[in-house]
């Protein structure tokens, strides 16, 4: 798998974090921002990968998050790893 599907892969799931509407604000608007930065090709892959990773493990540590939005989050963080 290229690292532009999995980055495509990556995406899809932080579409699903940002339109989940059990999921607080704070934490779906981070989602969006997340992929923005991953989206962002002026930074290299390296970084943009580091900077979505860091703030996504940042978002799962929120107490509000419900269980299944930080699993969603986790699954995510996994297939970073893969690219990084």
């Amino acid at each position: 798998m290229s690292t532009d599907e999995k980055i495509a892969q990556v995406c899809d799931g932080l579409n699903m974090l940002h339109e989940d509407n059990s999921i607080p604000r704070n934490i779906r608007r981070g989602a969006e921002e997340v992929k923005n930065t991953l989206l962002n090709e002026k930074d290299p892959l390296d970084v943009r990968v580091a900077t979505a990773t860091a703030r996504l493990d940042e978002m799962a540590n929120d107490p509000n998050i419900p269980l299944h939005g930080r699993t969603l989050i986790w699954n995510i963080i996994s297939r970073l790893e893969e690219i990084a």
